[in-house]
C-alpha cells in the first residue's frame, strides 16, 4: 500500500492519500486548509487518479478544500451524517473564541456529490477495503477509516480520535467526554498492537504503543479526563 500524508493549513492537520500502488486510483482523506495543491503535486508525482474523499469529521481542519479536491476531479465525498452540516456551515463545530479570529466568518460548501458512512460499512475503493468506525466524542460524527489484513500491515486512519500520546478534545460544539471514552474502549483498544495509527494530527503511532503510554488510555478505567490540545 502507498501512503502519501502531509499537514495542511494553520492547525496542521495531516491529510493523507492511499492507493494500492503508484500508477493507479487513490483515495484522499481529510484535504484540509491549503491541501488543494499538495494533493494535486502529490497526485502527479505518483500517477495517481483520485476516486474518492473520505473525511474523518466535519471539522473546517480537516475537510477545508473538500469541495474544489472533489467537483475538480468529479469525484463524491464521503462523511457520517451527524457532521455532513459542518461541510456547508463550518462555525457551528468551532469554539467561540476560534469564531471571533476568524470574524464570525467561515465560508465553505458541500461538495457537488456526497455520500454518508455508516459504522462497521466496507468500502471497496482504489483497490482498498476500508472498515468504517463510527467513534463519536470529538464530533458526534467522527469515524476512523481501518485496512489492511489479519495476517499484517493493518492501518487505521484515526482523525481526532485518537493522536501519539493523546486523544481528541470534547469540549467543542458536537463533542461528548463520555461518548469518546466508549469509543476508545470498544474501537481504538480492542485493536491488534501492531496496528498503524495515522492521525489527524502530529506523528505517526502504533496501538501497541498508545495501549502501554498514552496517558488516556491508560487511565480509561480510572475516569482520566481529555483534554484540549491538538486540532479545533
Amino acid at each position: 500500500m502507498l501512503v502519501i500524508g502531509f499537514p495542511t493549513g494553520a492547525l496542521q492537520a495531516n491529510c493523507y492519500l492511499l492507493a494500492a500502488e503508484a500508477g493507479g486510483a487513490c483515495v484522499v482523506v481529510d484535504p484540509g486548509q491549503d491541501a488543494a495543491e499538495p494533493i494535486a503535486e502529490a497526485l502527479r508525482e505518483h500517477r495517481l487518479s483520485p476516486v474518492a474523499v473520505l473525511l474523518t469529521h466535519g471539522h473546517f481542519d480537516h475537510c477545508f478544500s473538500v469541495a474544489p479536491v472533489c467537483d475538480g476531479n468529479d469525484i463524491p465525498a464521503w462523511v457520517h451524517p451527524q457532521d455532513r452540516e459542518l461541510l456547508s456551515d463550518p462555525l457551528k463545530g468551532i469554539s467561540a473564541e476560534s469564531r471571533a479570529f476568524f470574524g464570525g466568518q467561515l465560508e465553505m460548501r458541500e461538495p457537488g456529490e456526497v455520500r454518508e458512512l455508516a459504522d462497521g460499512a466496507e468500502l471497496d475503493l482504489a483497490g482498498l477495503r476500508l472498515v468504517v468506525d463510527h467513534t463519536p466524542g470529538h464530533t458526534g460524527g467522527s469515524v476512523m477509516f481501518r485496512a489492511g489484513t489479519e495476517e499484517g500491515g493493518r492501518l487505521v486512519l484515526s482523525g481526532d480520535t485518537l493522536f501519539a500520546g493523546s486523544i481528541g478534545r470534547t469540549d467543542l460544539p458536537g463533542g461528548d467526554h463520555r461518548a469518546m471514552l466508549t469509543s476508545l474502549r470498544r474501537k481504538v483498544l480492542t485493536l491488534q498492537d501492531d496496528t498503524v495509527v495515522l492521525p489527524g494530527h502530529g506523528p505517526t503511532t502504533t496501538i501497541g504503543r498508545e495501549r502501554a503510554s498514552n496517558p488516556f488510555l491508560l487511565e480509561l478505567g480510572q475516569g482520566a479526563q481529555a483534554a484540549p490540545h491538538r486540532g479545533l
